[in-house]
Order: C-alpha cells, then structure tokens, then sequence
C-alpha cells in the first residue's frame, strides 16, 4: 500500500481521476432512458467524442504528469464543451467533475514539500532554534 501511495504523491491523481469519473459519468448519462435526458444536444459523434477525449485526458494527465498543463486545459474545454453536446454535461454531475479535475491538475505542483500545521511549524522551528 505504501508503494501505491508514494505513486500517487507523485502525480496529480485526484485531478486525473475527478476527470475521468466526469467523462465516465457523462458517457453513461448518454445512454439514459427517453424521459430522463433533458437535452440531446448534437448527435453522432461529439456527444460521444467529448467524455471519451477527457477520459483519455484524465489518465494521461495520470500516467504522465509531465504534460498535465497541456492535458488539464484541453480537460477543461472538453468539460465545457460537453455542456452542448452531452444531455447539459451529464445532467451538470459530469461537467463539474471533469472542471475540478483539470484545475487540480493545473494547480499541482510537483517536488513540493508537505505542508505543515501551524503547532508542527512552530514545534520544528522551536527544535531548530534550541
């Protein structure tokens, strides 16, 4: 378990998977029953195109946190651009997920210590200064 967490702190996994939950669950809004959609938006190719091209960006921004400025602000329009083409962004659920996943992995900064409560500051600056 400790190997997975030591990945994990590594790269912006909250973001990339926020992401891909936000694709996969505008993905399974479009195949909802008559009365449930509210709106069909474009058909054919773009109500699906979109959830699955930030589902990819959610777990490329995963698997290679290198480019995740990149990958997050096409996360981002695509998350945006579901709100036409994808039942209102899968009923909203989808759309907001897919936004909080990409600023979580704009935002990201890797090589960055842990912070620190204000008592373990003062604690660790007391010890330095005995």
């Amino acid at each position: 378990m400790s190997r997975f967490r030591e990945w994990r702190g590594h790269r912006p996994f909250a973001g990339g998977l926020l992401l891909v939950l936000g694709g996969a669950e505008i993905l399974v809004t479009m195949k909802a029953p008559l009365p449930v959609i509210l709106k069909i938006g474009m058909q054919g190719l773009a109500g699906y195109l979109l959830p699955s091209l930030m589902i990819v960006c959610g777990s490329l921004i995963i698997f290679n946190p290198a480019q995740r400025l990149f990958y997050s602000i096409l996360g981002i329009m695509l998350s945006l651009g579901t709100w036409l083409t994808s039942n209102i962004g899968g009923f909203v659920v989808g759309l907001l997920l897919g936004a909080v996943g990409s600023v979580l992995a704009f935002g990201w900064l890797p090589d960055q210590e842990p912070r620190r409560s204000a008592k373990r500051r003062e604690k660790h600056a007391a010890e330095l200064g005995s």
